[in-house]
């Protein structure tokens, strides 16, 4: 089953060492999984001032910049991961560097029949 593992922090959690740190154990634990078959893809992401949210009402589309939510935390990046089940999804998370500063939210995808391979 896939799972989608989105990394929650505040987006001055880390220093730019402790960043780098980060990104380097989360490429350890990236090769890890690829060796056993569970890696699908993962990236951090920008800050939120780098972000542009999209909506369409009544058939207007509205551009704002930044994020959707107003929260103290944000996106800061994903893994997708192929498990065999939620609890190993869960411990992959729990070895996602930023679990200790952040949240990893998991959240197993619905698979569409007819979707492109990729």
């Amino acid at each position: 089953m896939k799972y989608m593992l989105l990394i929650y922090h505040e987006e001055q959690a880390l220093g730019e060492d402790e960043r780098e740190a980060c990104y380097q154990e989360s490429t350890r634990l990236i090769h890890q999984l690829k060796a056993e078959g569970q890696f699908l893809a993962a990236s951090p992401l920008q800050p939120t001032a780098m972000a542009t949210s999209v909506r369409v009402r009544e058939g207007k589309r509205f551009v704002t910049d930044g994020p959707f939510a107003e929260t103290r935390e944000q996106l800061g990046g994903y893994f997708l991961v192929d498990t065999q089940n939620l609890d190993a999804a869960i411990s992959i998370a729990a070895n996602i560097p930023m679990a200790r500063k952040g949240v990893v939210e998991v959240r197993p995808l619905i698979e569409l029949p007819g979707l492109p391979v990729v």
